[in-house]
């Protein structure tokens, strides 16, 4: 919590095509949003074209088809990136949506030391709970780093991570296990870039997080708490770090993407901002603190055991299923009550208003991408994705000649599977792949 600026308010959105979110964001922006937040299809976030078998019926179902350059210079049309904060929720393909990003805001003559944003960029996270995973662990933990370093030196305002406890909470996690896993998971970045060579005070800073904000309210206060206690003694005791950034646990919490009227009354009429802690001191705030931070640094202290999270990552999936069961199982018997569902639940379900999206939209999306390919260079194209694989079999990072094959319009189901085929795929099947 800041006491002299308030945090920047998004509603997460994407949908259909690049043009029908692009008038979405312009909306948004016009209604007081400061910064965006978008939201790409599956095939966008497992790395396949639109054209792609694995695409189809999915195209700007849950998000905004993203192909080539050109799909994402008309998701920014009008919309100048040196002066809007931009939170992307990208994970495995995070390197190359932030490629295009960049492009695009070259594009537009940005200074890229004015870009502000955040990629989610948590692999991790995929693997033991959300699923949207391509590569495996260490090959993602090689990418994440590229990212890292070149950010350090390119976009010194962006936020090159969003080490994500949310979606741990969301598939079942208790409290303590959302703080452990997230803060493993946080571990095994930062080492894994200290081990590339990275200061950790040069890249640390730029950090962020993302928990979830669930309904018993004061044990989610403590949990906020606890991890921020626990993150800095991480950050000062294990990894050195001597900048008071480094040791800063910055992160947002959400409940639903569609708030933006309460985050608008709540920043300008409940004086929220008037304290950094306002609970602080109270009796059961403070051991609930004390309870969480150390039941969280035991269950950390657990997966250092088995050799940190890379290596824990059935580990932690299954102790999230068991989690998930003895909630669901706790309600259904009655000794947990939720609102709608075992108590006050109303006679009669309420229609509610869906967004379909129409079929053509696929179709449409296909035949652009047919269209960029017949009029771009193939050999240009070519060489550049010759560039990319170098440098995956290699040391050099990613970035560069993935700039100039973006630049040169290779789609990105294109670039993905040059590191498909360099990388491999990860198999949750197999057990210590990767």
């Amino acid at each position: 919590m800041y006491r002299g600026r308030l945090w920047t308010m998004r509603q997460y959105a994407g949908f259909g095509t690049a043009a029908e979110s692009n008038a979405r964001y312009r909306y948004l922006l016009a209604q007081g949003v400061s910064g965006l937040s978008v939201a790409f299809d599956l095939p966008t976030q497992i790395g396949y074209d639109s054209d792609h078998a694995m695409a189809a019926g999915e195209v700007g179902r849950v998000g905004v088809a993203i192909d080539s350059i050109e799909d994402m210079a008309v998701l920014f049309d009008q919309i100048p990136l040196d002066r809007v904060s931009t939170s992307m929720t990208i994970n495995s393909t995070a390197i190359i949506l932030l490629a295009l990003y960049v492009g695009v805001a070259r594009r537009q003559g940005a200074s890229l030391e004015r870009l502000s944003g955040t990629i989610q960029n948590d692999v991790l996270k995929e693997y033991i709970a959300r699923g949207t995973f391509i590569y495996p662990p260490r090959a993602s933990l090689r990418i994440i780093t590229d990212i890292f370093a070149w950010c350090e030196r390119e976009l010194p305002n962006w936020n090159t991570i969003s080490i994500s406890g949310y979606h741990i909470r969301e598939a079942g996690s208790t409290a303590v296990q959302e703080v452990a896993f997230t803060l493993a998971n946080g571990i095994a970045y930062v080492q894994a870039a200290t081990d590339a060579g990275l200061d950790v005070d040069r890249f640390a800073p730029r950090l962020s997080f993302f928990f979830n904000a669930h309904s018993n309210f004061l044990e989610e206060v403590a949990k906020f708490r606890a991890a921020r206690r626990l993150w800095a003694r991480i950050m000062r005791e294990r990894f050195g770090a001597k900048d008071e950034r480094s040791l800063a646990l910055r992160f947002h919490a959400q409940t639903g993407g569609s708030t933006l009227t309460a985050q608008q009354v709540i920043a300008e009429e409940a004086g929220i901002t008037d304290s950094v802690d306002p609970l602080g001191g109270g009796w059961m705030v403070e051991s609930l603190t004390a309870e969480i931070e150390e039941r969280a640094e035991d269950l950390i202290g657990r997966i250092d055991e088995r050799g940190g999270a890379v290596e824990s990552i059935d580990f932690m999936r299954d102790r999230i299923g068991d989690a998930a069961y003895a909630w669901h199982r706790a309600m259904e018997v009655g000794e947990r009550r939720i609102v709608g569902l075992n108590v006050q639940v109303e006679p009669e379900e309420t229609d509610i208003d869906i967004l379909r999206i129409d079929p053509l939209v696929e179709r449409g999306q296909v035949d652009r991408l047919a269209a960029l390919r017949a009029a771009r260079d193939q050999t240009d194209v070519v060489a550049r994705l010759d560039a990319v694989r170098s440098a995956a079999r290699g040391t050099d990072n990613l970035l560069p000649p993935m700039h100039a094959a973006l630049g040169a319009k290779a789609t990105v189901g294109e670039v993905c599977g040059v590191l498909r085929e360099e990388f491999g795929e990860y198999d949750r099947m197999i057990q210590g792949r990767g």
